[in-house]
């Protein structure tokens, strides 16, 4: 197939890219370069991979880079919800306006498919803490960016049947692991650095729960779809993760002392300001589209230990690993 990434540049684009690279389908990334471009450099030798430097708010830039295309798997957005609380109007723009703008463009030129990549932060804080979310339950977004997850869910969602490229919605777990274009502003990659370069490390809010996915494994819930019959998957939505990855924070901190030596300093401040507390059923995607993880949350925080300690990541603390 021919593919168009936007944003695919990012954390969780450029490991999508490779991968669909590598299961020799076509990729074309539209990215703005807000982090930088260098996680495309190796990408560069694929004949299979051209990239479009452009703003996703701009209809000519999009409409360049639709040119051809199969199938647009949406990742550009201004992500987490710091980066949106500081700039809320650009957040807005970017996540919701210029969403709305590309879906009608690729129903405009006919594109047969479009993933949008969600995030189960659309479920806010659960109404029952004993149990599990899932697709069907109700989103209670909590913070700006997900609000604008939701609204943009909802428009895809509203779509009349027939009218528009086949639609699937993935609301992934929160992701972490190593990518080409690193952040360590992410829980599991943030807590590993801290004690890892640090020895010492301030949790807020360890009872708060959430699910985990390593990135890469975000990528091949992506590559799922785009492999899947049309049936299976129009107008889904489908969480991406694993239910036996949800977690406590203070449960990851006891996985990242398990896999870090020495003396580790740790104070837990008891905080109810972030109301975000979900766990997550990932059920359907298992039973409809037979996907598993194949990485644990133990994994990411190993294969990020490795990374710091023998070199490879320097200077973890340089503001470009965060958004």
């Amino acid at each position: 197939m021919r593919l168009l990434i936007t944003g695919g540049a990012g954390y969780i684009g450029s490991v999508t890219a490779r991968l669909l690279l590598a299961q020799r389908h076509e990729v074309t990334v539209l990215d703005s370069l807000l982090h930088g471009g260098h996680a495309l450099l190796s990408l560069y030798p694929d004949t299979g991979f051209s990239f479009l430097r452009g703003d996703v708010r701009s209809s000519a830039a999009v409409g360049s880079a639709l040119d051809g295309v199969d199938a647009v798997i949406h990742l550009a957005a201004i992500v987490g919800d710091p980066a949106c609380a500081r700039q809320p109007e650009l957040a807005t723009e970017v996540n919701l306006a210029a969403s709305l703008q590309l879906l009608e463009l690729t129903r405009q030129r006919g594109v047969a498919r479009f993933i949008f990549v969600s995030t189960c932060s659309n479920y806010g804080r659960m109404l029952d803490s004993s149990g599990y979310v899932t697709e069907d339950s109700e989103l209670r977004p909590v913070s700006h960016y997900a609000e604008t997850k939701v609204a943009f869910e909802k428009a895809l969602l509203g779509m009349p049947a027939g009218d528009g490229p086949i639609v699937t919605i993935l609301r992934l777990a929160t992701v972490f692991g190593l990518s080409p274009r690193m952040r360590f502003d992410l829980t599991v990659n943030d807590f590993t650095k801290e004690l890892v370069t640090k020895r010492k490390l301030t949790v807020y809010g360890e009872q708060f729960c959430r699910p985990y996915i390593h990135v890469r494994d975000g990528a091949r819930a992506i590559a799922a779809v785009l492999g899947a019959p049309a049936e299976k998957i129009d107008g889904r939505v489908f969480n991406v993760g694993d239910t036996g990855q949800n977690y406590k924070k203070a449960e990851i901190v006891a996985m990242i002392r398990a896999e870090v030596a020495g003396d580790l300093e740790v104070e837990y401040v008891h905080k109810d300001e972030d109301p975000r507390d979900y766990r997550v059923s990932f059920e359907k995607i298992e039973r409809e589209l037979g996907f598993k993880v194949t990485r644990s949350v133990a994994d990411g925080i190993r294969e990020i230990r490795d990374a710091i300690e023998q070199g490879v990541i320097t200077d973890p603390d340089n503001p470009c690993y965060r958004n």
